[in-house]
């Protein structure tokens, strides 16, 4: 997640052709919900009839958003379905079909049977057993998991293996999102290097020059919003909702912008804002940078009857190595018509809202306890200095109930978005220079050249064990820029 920007969106979709002629509405994205305490699924990873690697539930290639309570358990039967031998090409080659899940932001153990991609590994015809138990105390907000496999990470990406978590309670930190319609948005990179008609397909997007600084390539990629690409969403005039969007691409960034409308922030990357700071639940904004892996949850206003108006993401400058991420139209807001009713929410009484903060002073005048540096050659990507390799040693330790002084440094020419797995950190300087309202987040956008100074909280005795933490241009970390840390 950017520190300098955030952003927002919406769900129940029309696709639109590129006349402007509307098509069948799309379904809302089916739900896995908690029954006595535990959300139970099975989960396949499956070619679908595209022929692209997919995530298969109840017989159709859709991922679910999965909903959970705090001090539940979430128990997934991941099946690898895949062919012994891929037709498509890898970061490593070749394509082992191999596969597992990463429960992307939640602050779970790194052990099996739960948040563990180190060890956990189906190759096809096997069957992964999940069973991730979410603490009692989590914070509410937007997750999400996605396929980890090193090597293979990309690939599945793109083709779309991820899907929304939703932990419930936000509530409990904006009382007023409670009655609000609630719009889920996954929004995910589609290749258009195959496509018929490419140049057809950006013309539909309204997509602007591939380059807004120095990048050199052409655009590759278009976006579609839970499947569908320039969609519509229904909201009227006037109407507040509430719209929780993840960056699902596996490279691309978003600059997200509702035209005439501000956003008004609720929740980063799962972290509802009150949490560190209840004097100030929202934060209203004009645009929001979300890098890949980057969530956003807030509140949107419908604007003017008769007024056109779009989601759209603007042009970002990745730097003169970074891929193109021209601006474009991502879906059309309808006015006149609101968004189809949501499945009934359950409720169920949680526990008063838990509120944490940190002196960021004695942060800010001290040495970092690690410093992490991106750097990338032609023969790959590098944490210091170091490629991956899944039997290394951990290059750093955390003790468990500690806080930690972390610098990122990318000495590269293109953007990197940091992620860490099992917990959050807060940004406080980039640049050296502080930053005017530190925000709490699980990746964070690292500008070229730049700097990002973070406190990472390993506060949470859950996460014990060897972890990950890596770029989430995930064909870098594929091409070896993450490493472990050990939790102990």
């Amino acid at each position: 997640m950017s520190i300098r920007g955030w952003s927002s969106a919406g769900l129940f979709l029309v696709a639109v052709t590129a006349a402007g002629r509307l098509n069948v509405p799309a379904p809302p994205l089916p739900e896995a919900r908690s029954e006595n305490h535990v959300v139970a699924l099975t989960l396949h990873a499956a070619v679908n009839a595209e022929g692209k690697d997919s995530f298969a539930y109840n017989g159709k290639n859709i991922a679910p958003v999965i909903r959970v309570f705090p001090g539940d358990s979430l128990k997934i039967d991941y099946e690898n379905d895949l062919p012994v031998h891929s037709a498509e090409s890898c970061a490593i080659s070749p394509c082992k079909n191999m596969t597992n899940l990463h429960f992307h932001g939640l602050e779970v153990s790194p052990q099996s049977p739960q948040d563990n991609v180190i060890d956990m590994m189906a190759m096809p015809g096997d069957t992964l057993h999940y069973l991730v138990k979410i603490p009692i105390d989590h914070p509410p907000g937007l997750f999400w998991y996605h396929t980890h496999p090193h090597g293979e990470s990309h690939r599945q990406a793109l083709d779309g293996m991820s899907g929304a978590i939703v932990i419930e309670g936000m509530e409990r930190y904006v009382p007023e999102v409670h009655n609000l319609q609630e719009q889920i948005l996954v929004v995910r990179g589609e290749s258009i290097e195959h496509s018929a008609d490419g140049a057809g397909l950006l013309r539909r997007v309204d997509a602007g020059p591939s380059s807004c600084g120095s990048e050199h390539e052409a655009t590759e990629r278009v976006f579609t919003v839970n499947g569908e690409i320039r969609p519509t969403i229904g909201i009227i005039p006037g109407e507040r909702q509430f719209w929780r969007v993840v960056n699902a691409s596996a490279d691309q960034y978003l600059d997200l912008q509702v035209d005439k409308q501000k956003l008004e922030i609720v929740a980063l990357d799962g972290m509802p804002l009150a949490y560190h700071e209840p004097k100030h639940p929202t934060k209203v904004v004009g645009h929001a940078l979300i890098p890949p892996a980057g969530r956003l949850e807030a509140i949107v206003t419908g604007p003017d009857a008769g007024a056109h108006a779009a989601l759209r993401t603007l042009c970002v400058d990745t730097g003169s190595a970074g891929d193109p991420n021209p601006a474009m139209v991502l879906a059309d807001l309808r006015a006149g018509t609101s968004a189809p009713a949501a499945p009934l929410r359950r409720n169920r009484k949680l526990a008063p809202p838990e509120y944490k903060s940190i002196d960021v002073g004695e942060y800010e005048n001290s040495q970092p306890d690690f410093t992490v540096v991106f750097t990338e050659d032609k023969n790959g990507f590098y944490i210091n200095g170091q490629k991956y390799e899944p039997n290394a040693a951990p290059m750093t330790h955390a003790r468990v109930g500690t806080y930690q002084h972390w610098r990122i440094l990318n000495s590269s020419a293109e953007l990197h978005p940091m992620h860490i797995h099992q917990t959050h950190f807060l940004v406080f300087a980039e640049d050296g220079k502080p930053v005017e309202n530190p925000v709490w987040l699980d990746t964070v956008n690292v500008p070229v050249g730049g700097t990002v100074d973070v406190v990472m909280d390993f506060t949470n005795p859950v996460i014990k064990g060897m972890s990950l933490f890596h770029c989430h241009l995930l064909n870098h970390e594929d091409k070896g820029m993450m490493a472990k840390i050990l939790f102990e």
